[in-house]
C-alpha cells in the first residue's frame, strides 16, 4: 500500500502494525501520522534508509499573512542557531537598541530587508527583527567589508559593533554557519554510496549508452575488476533530480525530446532503476523537469506518473529538498544527507560577489559552502519559487549533515566544509550546441562515489573520448 494515497485509517493501522503511538492531538492529522512512518528506518540486508525530513503537505491557497508567520519561523529558526554563538548570547532586541544613546557596545540578529553602498564606500544593511529596524553600516577598512560581500537579502544575520545615534556600526558580522567543531564522520565498513546528477531520459541528448554502463556496472557487468570489487559495495544510489527531461519546461523543448509523454520517459526511467540490483537503496528526489510543482519544497514524484518506481521495494522517491539517515546500525548513527536538486543555485552564482570572485558558475561548491554559512538553501527571495508554509521554513539548514549533495546546473564540483562533503553532481546530457556557443562547460557522464568508511570521493568517468573529441572539435569551430 502507498503511504501518500492511504486514508487516514489506513496509515493508523500501520503505524498499529508497526507498534508506533500516535498522540491523541494527532489522530486526524494525516501530514503527522505521514511524518511518523517516514522516520522509521526501511532495512534491506545491510543497507538501512532512515527518512528524516520528507516533505508531503498538500497544496493548498496562501495568504499574505502565510508569507509574514514563514518568514516570522525563518527567523525564529535561524535566530536560535545564531543565539548559541557566544558573541550573540546576550542579543538585544532591536527596539531597545534603538533607544540607546551615544556609544554602546551592542549584539542584535536581524533578517537582512535591504543592502546597499554609499558614495564612501560603505555598505549600510537594514536589518529587522520582530521588534523594528536599523541600519548597520559597514565600513570599507574593516575586515568585515569582505564578510559583507556575502551577506544577501532575507537571510538572518548577526552583528556586533558600536551604536551611534539611530544606528549600528558593524565590527562582526555572523552567519549561522555549521559550527567549527563539527567533525567529519566515518563508517566502519566499506560500503559505498554513488551519486547521480541529472538524468533527463527523454531528451534527444539523454546519453544512452553511457548510463546503461552504469547500470551494468552496478549489476557488476561493466568494468575492470577493481571496479566491480568496488560495485559489490555499492549500497545507496542517490538520483539527485530532473529523472527525465519533461514536457513544457521551456519553449521549444519538444523539439529537444525524442518521447513526448511524460509517463513513458518515466516508464523508461524506470527500466533503468529496475536493472540496479534489488540489494542496492535508490533514493530520488525531484527536479525543474520532473513532472509536480515548481515551488520548493517540491513534493515527491506523483505516483500517477511513476508507477512503476513505487513498484519497487528499493526505491525512495522524497521530496526536493529532503533529509535522509543511510547506513544507521545499532553501534553507528549513520550518515545524513541533505539532498536538495538546486534551482537556487544560479541565483547565487551570479549574483553573490564573494562566489562571482571565486568563479561564477564554475564554483558551484563556493554556492553550497554558502548555502551552509547561510544555514538556508535559498534565503533570498526570487533565488527560487516556494511555498510559504506558515509553520517551518523548509528551506532551513536547522541541523548539519554530513553531506550536501545538489545537481541542476550539469557540473561537478565538490569540497570539504567542516565536515560536511559538499558534491554538486554532474549529468546525463551531452554538450549541447547552445552550451557551447554560450561557453559553458557541463560534465557529462561523470559519476562521484563516496567511501563510507573512509570519506574518500572519487569520480568515475563514463563519458567516451570519441563524445569529447567532438565537442572540442566543436568549440574550436565555433572559436
Amino acid at each position: 500500500m502507498e503511504r501518500d494515497h492511504a486514508s487516514t485509517d489506513e496509515l493508523l493501522s500501520m503505524c498499529a502494525a508497526r507498534g508506533l503511538t500516535i498522540p491523541l492531538r494527532d489522530i486526524d492529522d494525516r501530514d503527522r501520522i505521514l511524518s511518523i512512518l517516514g522516520t522509521q528506518p526501511t532495512l534491506t540486508g545491510a543497507h538501512t534508509v532512515t527518512v528524516v525530513k520528507n516533505y508531503t503537505k498538500r497544496p493548498r491557497k496562501w495568504s499574505v499573512g502565510d508569507f509574514v508567520r514563514y518568514f516570522n519561523a525563518r527567523y525564529k529558526a535561524l535566530g536560535g542557531i545564531l543565539r548559541q554563538r557566544k558573541e550573540l548570547q546576550g542579543a538585544t532586541a532591536i527596539a531597545r537598541v534603538k533607544e540607546k544613546r551615544g556609544r554602546e557596545s551592542v549584539s542584535i540578529i536581524g533578517m537582512v530587508v535591504d543592502k546597499r553602498e554609499t558614495k564612501n564606500k560603505y555598505v549600510v544593511l537594514t536589518l529587522e527583527d520582530p521588534t523594528g529596524r536599523i541600519e548597520v553600516w559597514v565600513s570599507p577598512n574593516r575586515e568585515t567589508s569582505e564578510t559583507v560581500k556575502e551577506v544577501v537579502n532575507d537571510e538572518v544575520i548577526g552583528v556586533v559593533g558600536q551604536t551611534s545615534d539611530d544606528r549600528i556600526f558593524a565590527n562582526a558580522i555572523i552567519f549561522p554557519d555549521v559550527p567549527q567543531t563539527h567533525e567529519i564522520k566515518k563508517g566502519v565498513t566499506d560500503a559505498y554510496v554513488a551519486f547521480v546528477g541529472d538524468v533527463e531520459v527523454g531528451s534527444k541528448l539523454f546519453m544512452r549508452e553511457e548510463f546503461e554502463k552504469v547500470v551494468l556496472w552496478l549489476s557488476g557487468q561493466a568494468g575492470t575488476q577493481e571496479q566491480r570489487d568496488i560495485a559489490e559495495r555499492v549500497g545507496y544510489v542517490v538520483f539527485i533530480g530532473d529523472l527525465v527531461h519533461g514536457i513544457g519546461v521551456y519553449p521549444g523543448q519538444a523539439e529537444d525530446s525524442d518521447i513526448h509523454d511524460i509517463k513513458e520517459q518515466y516508464r523508461e526511467f524506470a527500466r533503468y532503476v529496475k536493472m540496479i540490483p534489488e540489494r542496492i537503496q535508490v533514493i530520488l528526489i525531484p527536479g525543474n523537469h520532473d513532472a509536480g510543482r515548481l515551488q520548493e519544497p517540491q513534493l515527491p514524484i506523483y505516483e500517477d506518473f511513476a508507477a512503476d518506481l513505487y513498484a519497487m521495494p528499493n526505491v525512495h522517491p522524497l521530496s526536493n529538498p529532503c533529509y535522509v539517515t543511510i547506513a544507521k546500525t545499532a553501534t553507528h548513527p549513520g550518515f545524513d544527507l541533505l539532498l536538495y536538486h538546486g534551482y537556487s543555485l544560479v541565483y547565487y552564482a551570479t549574483n553573490v560577489q564573494s562566489v562571482k570572485d571565486a568563479g561564477g558558475m564554475k564554483a558551484m561548491h563556493e554556492v553550497m559552502k554558502l548555502y551552509l554559512r547561510k544555514r538556508h538553501l535559498a534565503p533570498t527571495h526570487g533565488s527560487n519559487t516556494y511555498v510559504p508554509d506558515p509553520e517551518e521554513d523548509p528551506l532551513v539548514i536547522d541541523s548539519v549533515p554530513d553531506f550536501l549533495v545538489t545537481g541542476h546546473v550539469h557540473d561537478v564540483a565538490y569540497v570539504n566544509y567542516r565536515g560536511v562533503t559538499v558534491i554538486n553532481c554532474g549529468c546525463w546530457n551531452d554538450v549541447s550546441d547552445e552550451q557551447i556557443r554560450r561557453g559553458l562547460e557541463p560534465q557529462p557522464g561523470k559519476l562521484p562515489i563516496v567511501n563510507l568508511r573512509t570519506r574518500e570521493l572519487r569520480i568515475m568517468n563514463f563519458y567516451t573520448e570519441e563524445r569529447r573529441k567532438a565537442v572540442q572539435a566543436k568549440r574550436e569551430a565555433t572559436g
